[in-house]
């Protein structure tokens, strides 16, 4: 014969086990619709991607022109071989480097793309090139001044700049259009 307290855990018991299946039935049902949207239905275009092809082989083009003439101006000296005006000749050659940028960025925006979403989304990708430029220029002034602190760029909803613009130029594959990694190391 049971004992009512031996028959409320086990009613306990089943309810438990019923509510544990339940959740775990939901959670795996919720995975598994999850994986087939993912895989099935959802778009696999990037967010970046603009229509115009013209328009990226052109600027990837530009681009790799300006990059060519940044790795021209290599300095690849020890710092103990640079001298006492290391700083101010690695400023001299950061302005170099981002002369080519901005030429690059300027013959770039000469001509919109034809497509609505480019027309829409690359003069702001432009205005993130042009504020990584001047992120550039105010390292050089430091540079100048003596301080050799590492290159800080402007942060944009908590991630750098850089990732943006990189993040365009790759889902338009213009490789050459990501930030150069000239002042990462």
């Amino acid at each position: 014969m049971t004992t009512p307290k031996r028959a409320d855990q086990t009613t306990w018991q089943r309810i438990s086990r019923i509510t544990a299946r339940t959740v775990i039935g939901i959670s795996i049902t919720g995975l598994v619709a999850m994986w087939i949207y993912a895989f099935g239905f959802a778009s696999k275009e990037a967010v970046n991607k603009i229509n115009d092809e013209a328009w990226t082989q052109r600027a990837e083009a530009i681009c790799k022109q300006a990059m060519e003439k940044r790795l021209a101006l290599a300095d690849l000296r020890q710092i103990t071989d640079a001298g006492p005006n290391a700083l101010s000749e690695r400023a001299d050659l950061v302005d170099k480097a981002t002369d080519t940028l901005e030429a690059a960025i300027s013959e770039i925006s000469l001509i919109p793309p034809s497509d609505a979403k480019g027309k829409a989304i690359v003069p702001l990708w432009i205005a993130d090139y042009k504020q990584l430029i001047k992120d550039r220029r105010d390292y050089t002034v430091l540079l100048r001044s003596g301080v050799n602190d590492p290159f800080s760029e402007s942060m944009f909803e908590g991630l750098p700049i850089s990732e943006k613009i990189s993040t365009f130029a790759a889902d338009n594959r213009m490789s050459s259009c990501k930030i150069p990694m000239d002042l990462s190391i």
